[in-house]
């Protein structure tokens, strides 16, 4: 069995007294989640959060990492840094990341072999937009996007890494893929995996679905046979509806 994690992408809210308060109150409220929670705070705050956090189920993430250990790349941060100050997981190519930053398939692959290089599990979003999935070309782009991610990735590192599907057209807008829909693009990916890594491989992997999950959708989305979480946007702002899609994920 797979062991559901539910990350929360916070993006670019919260100051450090605030996020040391939404902490301070989702602890209680998660702690007996029967699935792995991460929270992806936003880099300057992630210093003031980690001692929130510190011998509790929760588990510290970032939502962006560099592919170099040091050097002349402003605005970045290097997977030395993050973990020095607890951080155990990145999320790696984020969709808000490949349409405002310029990341490509090209980097994406690099971050996620520097972070599992340094110790990192790599939160690895992929999705399509909404002309593709119109043209009917959804499997083409995950799948590209999926086997690019991992090129020159072994095997034993291939497992480790989490997979974020994210409709980029459900993400923030309120439109969420159906069940089914959600399901279908996971088990694609999962049979990319396979066809890569193995059988053994794909079945350890974890897929989550990403887009508009909410607690009034979470329970009906984790249930699906291939989705193995979820990576919660607005939600996770929020402190009880986070709390729901942590309880549902069983």
């Amino acid at each position: 069995m797979r062991t559901k994690i539910i990350a929360g992408n916070w993006k670019m809210n919260k100051t450090c007294a605030e996020a040391v308060e939404l902490v301070k109150e989702l602890k209680s409220k998660v702690a007996g989640a029967n699935c792995e929670v991460v929270i992806c705070p936003p880099a300057v705050t992630l210093c003031c959060v980690a001692p929130e956090i510190a011998g509790t189920n929760i588990k510290l993430g970032a939502q962006n990492v560099h592919f170099e250990p040091s050097g002349a790349f402003t605005g970045e941060i290097s997977v030395e840094m993050l973990r020095s100050i607890g951080v155990e997981y990145a999320i790696i190519g984020h969709s808000e990341r490949r349409q405002y930053f310029g990341e490509t398939d090209e980097t994406v692959n690099k971050r996620t072999v520097a972070a599992l290089a340094g110790g990192l599990i790599p939160i690895v979003c992929v999705g399509e937009h909404l002309a593709e999935r119109e043209a009917g070309v959804t499997e083409k782009v995950v799948v590209e996007q999926t086997k690019l991610a991992f090129a020159g990735i072994s095997a034993a590192d291939a497992e480790k890494v989490v997979i974020a599907y994210e409709p980029v057209w459900a993400i923030g807008t309120g439109k969420v893929a159906t069940n089914e829909q959600a399901n279908e693009v996971c088990a694609i990916i999962r049979g990319l995996i396979s066809e890569l890594y193995g059988a053994d491989v794909a079945a350890k992997i974890r897929i989550q679905y990403g887009g508009s999950m909410n607690d009034a959708n979470a329970a009906d989305l984790l249930a699906m046979s291939d989705i193995d979480g979820g990576l919660i946007g607005g939600a996770a702002l929020k402190v009880d509806s986070f709390a729901v899609i942590v309880g549902a994920a069983k």
